[in-house]
């Protein structure tokens, strides 16, 4: 399975999960010049910007691991445009990500609340 591939499915796996957890899903895929954010979602008065990482195997490091200094700037910049341009600059966030482990054809998922 290709890398594009891989992220869709894992962004498919973890959108139906939060629907399941009673989340609204905002928006996938929000793309800005500032940055990308995989999943916004809300829940009760609370926005969720949600970082989804897919990974077949932990050879490179767990996949939160993935996650680092540079991509939180760029994720935090996307949601402070996101927020601006919505008009939300009120809102309660948090920052969330989900890390999918698909392992022969079965997958587990790891959601980590409130990790920037």
């Amino acid at each position: 399975m290709k890398r594009k591939e891989l992220g869709n499915l894992g962004e498919q796996i973890a959108s139906e999960y939060l629907q399941k957890e009673e989340y609204k899903i905002i928006e996938r895929n929000f793309y800005c010049k500032q940055g990308e954010i995989d999943i916004i979602a809300k829940k009760g008065k609370e926005i969720i910007f949600i970082e989804v990482k897919t990974r077949t195997n932990n050879l490179f490091g767990k996949p939160a691991e993935a996650v680092n200094v540079k991509k939180q700037k760029c994720i935090m910049q996307a949601t402070n445009y996101f927020l601006y341009k919505n008009n939300l600059t009120e809102a309660f966030i948090r920052f969330d990500v989900i890390e999918i482990n698909l392992i022969k054809g079965k997958f587990k998922i790891n959601h980590i609340k409130q990790i920037i």
